[in-house]
């Protein structure tokens, strides 16, 4: 992408290079001396959205680049994607995890692509100038259609096309899941799954869209791929060969001038390890009684696979 420096940025580097004979740069915002430079001599202010997952991911990016020697710092809790993204373009933030899918779909309403690699690509041509996405990760946070084990063994089903062998196959998921492409019209379209039965449920695969599962009121339930849930019960998250939901890859979204060498390969790293289960061990972690902080669970997760 384009490189979108503003004019106050460029008046900065050109007093920090008539000052660097005093040692000091009036760019750098950090305290103190700066013991671990590296060929990116930014600093980076990294962001998460409002919610549990993305504040763990923002830490592991801020650790890991602490690890490498990058003056790196967190702004957690931003709120939505439309503050986030401001923030990002405006220079208030440098760098926050995303999700490939609807990272598409804020900047391109029309996107229809749904495999990752053809979201991916659609994504780098809808970024706008001064941004851009690094490597993704394997691991994706989506809706992830789930039933029993039982109900996986008894049935023989591992894959949503199974379901349409199912007769009177009952769904469980939010209101929208009815109409929406992912939903009930595609599960027809994509794997000709005619005999179903809806029941709506608005929590978004929470507490009650799992006891509709667990206790047998429903076969099938709508779950977030990366919540603890799947995995404390047991659950079966149903493979989805034809693509009927879209990518949702972790993503470092970035601002075109915080990237170096030194960030790009740290960043990629990094997601090398963050598959599907990860993000479910970082989530399960996040969730434990003890109430770890994110930069605790972010910490343990990136000592355990040697990035720290």
């Amino acid at each position: 992408m384009k490189l979108n420096r503003t004019l106050g940025v460029l008046s900065a580097a050109a007093l920090a290079l008539s000052l660097a004979a005093c040692g000091g740069d009036p760019t750098d915002t950090s305290s103190g001396s700066d013991s671990g430079s590296t060929s990116s001599s930014k600093s980076i202010v990294v962001g998460s959205a409002a919610f549990g997952e993305s504040e763990i991911l923002a830490e592991v990016y801020a650790q890991a680049l602490k690890a490498k020697g990058v003056d790196a710092s967190t702004k957690l809790d931003i709120g939505a994607r439309e503050a986030y993204i401001g923030a990002i373009k405006d220079g208030t933030i440098d760098l926050i995890p995303e999700y490939t899918g609807n990272l598409l779909l804020y900047f391109d309403q029309n996107a229809t692509a749904t495999a990752p690699a053809d979201v991916e690509s659609a994504l780098q041509g809808a970024l706008p100038d001064g941004l851009a996405v690094l490597d993704p990760a394997p691991g994706e946070d989506k809706d992830s259609l789930n039933v029993t084990s039982e109900f996986a063994q008894k049935n023989g089903v591992a894959s949503i096309a199974d379901l349409a062998k199912i007769k009177g196959l009952k769904v469980a998921a939010n209101p929208e899941f009815k109409t929406r492409a992912y939903g009930l019209p595609g599960m027809d379209k994509i794997y000709g799954i005619k005999d179903v039965s809806f029941t709506a449920i608005s929590d978004g695969g929470g507490p009650a869209t799992l006891k509709a599962l667990t206790s047998g009121q429903v076969d099938v339930a709508d779950i977030y791929s990366t919540t603890p849930s799947i995995t404390q019960n047991k659950l079966v998250t149903l493979e989805d060969p034809k693509n009927l939901i879209a990518a949702q890859n972790v993503v470092p979204l970035i601002r075109d001038d915080a990237q170096s060498d030194e960030v790009k390969s740290t960043l990629a790293a990094v997601s090398e390890k963050l598959t599907t289960d990860a993000l479910l061990e970082l989530n399960t972690a996040f969730a434990a009684d003890s109430k770890p902080t994110a930069a605790d669970v972010a910490k343990d997760w990136l000592q355990k696979n040697g990035l720290v």
